[in-house]
């Protein structure tokens, strides 16, 4: 079985702007590539983004913006020889979708559990990074360890945890961080 890092995208792997929608405004934040490149490569972990997406729901951007955003970042990452393995999003929102379709939207696992099925990922030994309480819980939910990320020391998100008794596994202040957590948890349990 493959292990794999499922990346939120918006405010975890770029600057979010809101509804991003522009692929000429795709920010990776510091140390992405870098990162991204010995988690691949060093650690072989698969590469996954999974990131609700409601604006092409509420009308904002259209699903060719989000597909345009990813290959953009793929495209800077390509640069620093590396690519995300595959990029799953949820399109819907409940105010403005059908409640069925909404199954996908994180905090659900469902788009975690698509990717290990289609990828042969196990789980136990992979981790969810994202800067909101949402995708710390799909990481939970799907049974993966789980990053938050908090570039800003903003304490929201893991109030909103701890309101419903879940907190992350580790909470990094940058993105060297989520490397130095992961390399040590290997080095725990000698994977």
């Amino acid at each position: 079985m493959n292990k794999a890092v499922f990346f939120d995208r918006d405010g975890t792997l770029n600057l979010d702007p809101g509804y991003l929608g522009d692929p000429n405004k795709v920010s990776l934040y510091e140390y992405v590539p870098e990162v991204l490149y010995k988690l691949k490569f060093e650690y072989n972990f698969k590469l996954f983004i999974v990131s609700n997406q409601s604006g092409i729901a509420r009308g904002l951007i259209k699903e060719s913006d989000v597909i345009a955003v990813n290959n953009r970042i793929n495209e800077i990452l390509n640069a620093n020889d590396v690519t995300i393995d595959a990029f799953f999003y949820c399109p819907y929102h409940p105010d403005f979708s059908p409640p069925e379709l909404c199954t996908c939207r994180k905090p659900s696992p469902e788009m975690v559990l698509k990717a290990a099925a289609e990828y042969n990922i196990d789980l136990k030994g992979s981790f969810f990074v994202g800067d909101k309480s949402s995708d710390i819980l799909c990481g939970k939910s799907a049974g993966t360890k789980t990053v938050l990320v908090d570039y800003n020391s903003d304490e929201n998100e893991i109030k909103t945890l701890k309101k419903v008794g879940i907190s992350p596994n580790f909470v990094a202040g940058n993105f060297l961080d989520i490397d130095t957590y992961i390399s040590g948890v290997l080095q725990e349990d000698n994977f």
